[in-house]
């Protein structure tokens, strides 16, 4: 499920989407894990097996797949809207990648959470050939590879 489906036009996701709070996660991670369970040839087996078995991402890992797909798209100019606060990193960091973004401080804790802060650490942490991507569907592609072995692919609790 993409932006389309669950945000506005401006662009700006809703809560269910991208919820700040892990027990909302949790729940909306439960959905997927019951409806999992529908399958009779699976119900029987643990959950990170259907997911595998079904080839279906957790929804956590998805989300931060989202997150990062909007971040490329941000950052070469793919959206009219109002981009959020992403500025580029101005330093002699050399790890990470030449499209690196600059994290604003933030006092309050609220402000973590918002998708111009909480992107960041994931992307400045993708290789070069990742962000430098030609086209969003080779920066998907490109994402998909880099991250096939990342534990949290068919396995939630390991964002917990």
């Amino acid at each position: 499920m993409g932006r389309e489906a669950l945000g506005n036009d401006s662009g700006i996701r809703i809560s269910v989407w991208q919820p700040r709070h892990k027990t909302l996660c949790a729940d909306l991670e439960n959905v997927q894990r019951r409806a999992t369970k529908l399958i009779a040839s699976l119900k029987d087996k643990p959950y990170q097996e259907r997911l595998v078995a079904l080839g279906l991402p957790s929804l956590e890992h998805r989300r931060l797949r989202g997150d990062m797909i909007d971040v490329f798209k941000y950052v070469h100019g793919a959206y009219d809207a109002d981009r959020p606060k992403l500025h580029p990193h101005r330093g002699r960091d050399t790890q990470g990648n030449s499209l690196k973004l600059a994290k604003e401080r933030s006092i309050r804790n609220v402000r973590s959470s918002f998708f111009s802060q909480r992107v960041l650490s994931v992307w400045n942490g993708l290789p070069d050939s990742v962000v430098t991507a030609p086209s969003v569907s080779a920066f998907k592609s490109r994402l998909d590879s880099c991250w096939a072995d990342r534990p949290g692919l068919f396995d939630p609790e390991c964002y917990h």
